[in-house]
């Protein structure tokens, strides 16, 4: 159901837009009102999202591990998947962005006949996770000629090395088939393994399909007739918005760039609200960014009530002379405790001049 539901609004987002460039004109709105709306939600969104986890209190060292911590010399230790050193959480974090390194561990948990655990390589996931996110990655890089008056250098290194296959001498972007390669298949994972299929909830769908259709979108802009835009003018839009000297080109863009801007405004929005902000929180997870010391420093809950230790010395100079005549064990004798008390007396007088 939840998976109907985020077609049927990611059909309705590109049909409202499409009547509302191509009958009702309303360019203005979703060529520039629109834009700005949703980069202030975003900011505002995202600004909220990160205070409010900042806030948020971590009084013990809570970090995740699957390696050995550091102890004795002796016992090897894992540095990177136990970290004890800032260093070693810099390097996990890098490789925890980069490749998912943690999710490159994914395993599948079977019950045998026998009743034993077997465990099964499971390694789809993450390279289903790798297709989407670098090939996002590079094409956002790609779009970065939108929002400048003069291209890049790199930006065009990235397209040269993208777009090394050609069909009658158009580019074909790689990374663009791997982004929305990536999501068909994270979504056709989602959908028919049952397990998944039942713990997934629209949140988990729209946001997949959203991104599916707005790299579909790019490519009908790209690759078809229906989708052909005005390239130029896509630059002197995006320009004038990022400037702050809002205006529409004098030339028609199409149709489908407004589509495609609008999902990537409805993306823009979402983005706060749902599970898009793991991109940001990875970096504020306290199971990531700790310092697994533990074992070499203790850390107490800093709103923990003050409690007050009766110890054992303190037991015994209450109890002594009761539990010597019980014939208890004491560690000093009634002798020896009321020496060190005249000991103390007597340094106390002393150091007050008494």
């Amino acid at each position: 159901m939840g998976f109907i539901v985020a077609i049927v609004i990611v059909a309705a987002i590109l049909a409202i837009t499409y009547v509302g460039v191509a009958v009702a004109g309303l360019n203005v709105f979703f060529g520039i009102i629109l834009p700005y709306i949703a980069i202030a939600v975003f900011i505002v969104g995202v600004v909220c999202r990160i205070i409010k986890w900042a806030k948020s209190p971590v009084p013990f060292n809570i970090v995740t591990t699957c390696g050995q911590e550091k102890s004795l010399d002796f016992i090897k230790t894992n540095p990177i998947d136990n970290p004890t050193t800032r260093a070693g959480v810099v390097v996990r974090m890098i490789l925890e962005v980069t490749v998912f390194r943690s999710l490159f561990r994914n395993s599948k948990a079977e019950l045998t006949e026998d009743g034993d655990i077997k465990y099964q390589w499971e390694k789809w996931l993450w390279i289903f996770a790798l297709l989407f996110h670098w090939g996002m990655f590079f094409t956002l890089l790609r779009h970065f000629r939108f929002f400048t008056a003069n291209v890049p250098a790199w930006v065009g290194w990235i397209e040269n090395v993208d777009g090394v296959f050609m069909v009658d001498l158009h580019p074909i972007y790689l990374t663009g088939f791997m982004m929305v390669g990536g999501l068909v298949l994270l979504l056709l994972r989602r959908l028919y393994i049952g397990k998944v299929r039942y713990i997934s909830l629209l949140n988990d769908y729209f946001p997949l399909c959203l991104l599916i259709g707005i790299g579909l979108m790019g490519m009908v802009m790209r690759y078809t007739d229906f989708g052909h835009v005005n390239i130029n003018a896509v630059g002197d839009l995006m320009v004038s918005l990022v400037t702050f000297h809002p205006a529409l080109p004098a030339e028609p863009i199409g149709a489908a760039f407004y589509m495609h801007l609008a999902l990537v405004c409805t993306l823009l929005i979402y983005f706060p609200m749902g599970k898009l902000m793991h991109a940001i929180g990875i970096f504020m997870s306290p199971t990531r960014n700790m310092i697994n010391n533990s074992r070499a420093k203790r850390h107490v809950n800093p709103w923990n009530p003050v409690v007050e230790f009766h110890y054992y010395s303190d037991y015994e100079d209450e109890f002594r002379e009761k539990m010597v005549k019980v014939g208890l064990p004491v560690d000093k004798t009634i002798e020896q405790a009321a020496a060190e008390k005249a000991e103390k007396e007597a340094a106390l007088k002393a150091e007050l001049g008494i």
